[in-house]
């Protein structure tokens, strides 16, 4: 009786090791390139005069006023979308009803529309040519040009970030946990408190970074609704455009060191949150 012999494992061929390691060395030599290169080159132009110089860019009054109109829109956008994020992931995952399609369709819009065109849209509804000027401006009320605009329009851009993150876990998880604990007598805040924000809370949060994020760098839909009003509507991505306008190079570098540092903070935590979520 013979016995057949074993097969041989296959081999890897050199040439495929060799394409590997190009694309390897071609991927990390672009990041550099592209990526990494022009974020260097920004702190580097924003410190080229020195500590101190850099330091009064930053502290100058017009820019703390960029700093702080930023944050006050994020710190009112992020919790606004994150509430909307959950209502629609909610409502698709754990409910059945016509238009469900066009209702996802619908929060995904922002992504597919120009921030500019946006802009442009809610000028033409709220501005004072607009359909509701002549309304707002006789009852004393001023959105475009103004903080509610820039809301607005910041909402508009960053409305699927949350939704997106939250609605494919809501749809895996499916509703049987959440049927179980009605049957044993939780009310619906129970239910969400207790057993759906639990399952969510990396990819709401994860959501939540993205969005913060977007928000602050948010320009073109801001540019338009805002009128760019120095000390007044100019959030820090304008008032890069701001400084650079005023041929105030070190200025803007030092203002867009800023956003830098925010995007990197907004990496370093989605990164963690991405670990948490594969753990």
């Amino acid at each position: 009786m013979s016995t057949a012999n074993p097969a041989p494992l296959p081999i890897r061929p050199a040439r495929s090791r060799h394409g590997a390691r190009l694309l390897i060395g071609l991927a990390v030599i672009l990041t550099l390139l592209f990526i990494a290169a022009p974020m260097l080159f920004i702190f580097a132009r924003a410190f080229s005069q020195g500590w101190h110089v850099y330091a009064a860019n930053i502290l100058h009054p017009m820019t703390l006023h960029a700093i702080w109109l930023t944050t006050i829109v994020a710190l009112i956008v992020v919790p606004l979308n994150v509430a909307f994020g959950i209502a629609a992931a909610w409502a698709v995952a754990k409910h059945r009803f016509p238009g469900r399609g066009i209702l996802v369709t619908i929060i995904e819009i922002p992504f597919s529309i120009s921030p500019i065109i946006a802009g442009i849209a809610y000028l033409l509804l709220y501005g004072r040519q607009g359909m509701l000027g002549p309304w707002l401006q006789a009852n004393d009320l001023q959105v475009m040009f103004a903080l509610p605009g820039i809301v607005l329009v910041t909402m508009f851009v960053t409305a699927p970030f949350v939704a997106r993150e939250v609605l494919p876990l809501m749809q895996a998880q499916g509703t049987e946990q959440e049927q179980a604990a009605v049957t044993l007598g939780a009310t619906g805040w129970q239910v969400f408190r207790r057993v759906t924000l639990p399952n969510i809370r990396w990819a709401l949060l994860y959501g939540a970074v993205l969005c913060t994020a977007r928000a602050v760098g948010e320009f073109g839909g801001v540019s338009v609704v805002s009128g760019n009003i120095r000390g007044q509507t100019n959030t820090l991505p304008l008032h890069v455009e701001l400084l650079f306008n005023d041929l105030n190079a070190v200025g803007a570098f030092a203002a867009a060191s800023v956003l830098t540092l925010i995007a990197v903070l907004a990496l370093v935590i989605k990164a963690l949150l991405e670990g948490r979520r594969a753990g």
